[in-house]
């Protein structure tokens, strides 16, 4: 039933996360009360996907870091310089939409990656690699990027950060790799493969909620805000194809593409909305928050496209071969 259940859910992961949106923007006075819990949700989907790794695996990371690399620029070079420009161009008499469309993209990689990752089949621990040393590297390179783009000196609650990363992402991810590795590998499998459905169901519920935080900023929609909401999706869709172009280019293995693509396209976007609201002026919140409400879907659409482009003609193949 449980497997049944998680290629349901898997299926229509597409549909699953926008319905999460609107129902977090429609109930966000309820849901809103639930914000406490997404760090524990978090954490417990990071557990998840850590069963199908152990710390053997992440070593090939370590003496291999081309991958890392490469995101690191998607991150931090290439889609920051593209936003940038893309702000000038369309919005150049309005340096609080460009302010950001810059911030959305200079913040750290979205921790919710490792979970589509391992939906996808992609490489894990260089996923959690990707994560822990840009989370660790975001309170200098997130103040450095912003002063050189906009000039603006950027305060990170840094302490913050790292024990929402110790909470979110590296206790859970020793202890799945930990199982793994020292316990059974076969029980920390079978356990994973159990946990994927409440996993993608919990994904579905930290989006609704993410959703209903931010919901406040989208009572007012105009066509200024629709105009910069295109742009926004679109500097955001960018990231995503940037990283798989990348991975291509310098022929990466498929999972090792795949966590570039997941990791090089989402960001912590959360964080980026509290820094824009508590540093910035309001105009500058928009694009951030727009930029919430688009990633897990971009995410969903970018699963599909990996599924045509790597596991459906391999089915094929397996098929021909049988």
């Amino acid at each position: 039933m449980l497997q049944s259940m998680n290629a349901f859910l898997g299926k229509w992961m597409p549909l699953l996360t926008p319905v999460s949106v609107v129902v977090g923007v429609l109930l966000s006075s309820f849901l809103n009360n639930f914000s406490f819990l997404v760090p524990w949700v978090f954490a417990a989907m990071t557990f998840t996907g850590s069963l199908n790794s152990n710390f053997k695996s992440m070593k090939h990371t370590i003496f291999h870091p081309l991958s890392l690399l490469l995101t690191l620029a998607v991150l931090h070079v290439i889609t920051p310089v593209w936003a940038y420009a893309i702000g000038h161009l369309f919005f150049g008499n309005d340096p609080y939409t460009i302010t950001g469309l810059t911030l959305a993209t200079v913040i750290p990689t979205g921790i919710t990656s490792v979970i589509w990752v391992s939906m996808y089949k992609g490489n894990v621990p260089l996923t959690l690699a990707i994560i822990l040393a840009d989370t660790l590297l975001s309170p200098f390179l997130v103040p450095l990027s912003m002063s050189i783009f906009v000039g603006e000196a950027v305060q990170l609650d840094v302490w913050g950060m790292m024990r929402g990363l110790l909470v979110m992402i590296v206790i859970p991810s020793i202890a799945g790799m930990a199982i793994n590795q020292f316990y059974s590998k076969e029980k920390a499998l079978h356990w994973n493969k159990t946990l994927a459905p409440f996993s993608k169901l919990g994904l579905a519920a930290v989006v609704a909620i993410n959703s209903s935080v931010v919901a406040p900023y989208l009572r007012h929609i105009d066509l200024k805000f629709i105009y910069v909401g295109l742009t926004m999706f679109f500097v955001a869709l960018s990231g995503y194809f940037f990283s798989w172009l990348l991975g291509v280019l310098t022929k990466r293995q498929k999972d090792e593409t795949i966590a570039m693509i997941y990791t090089g396209g989402m960001r912590n976007i959360s964080a980026g909305a509290v820094m824009a609201v508590s540093f910035f002026p309001p105009q500058v919140a928009v694009p951030v928050v727009i930029g919430m409400l688009f990633q897990q879907i971009l995410a969903a659409l970018y699963g599909q496209a990996i599924r045509l482009m790597y596991q459906k003609p391999a089915l094929m193949e397996v098929k021909k071969i049988s």
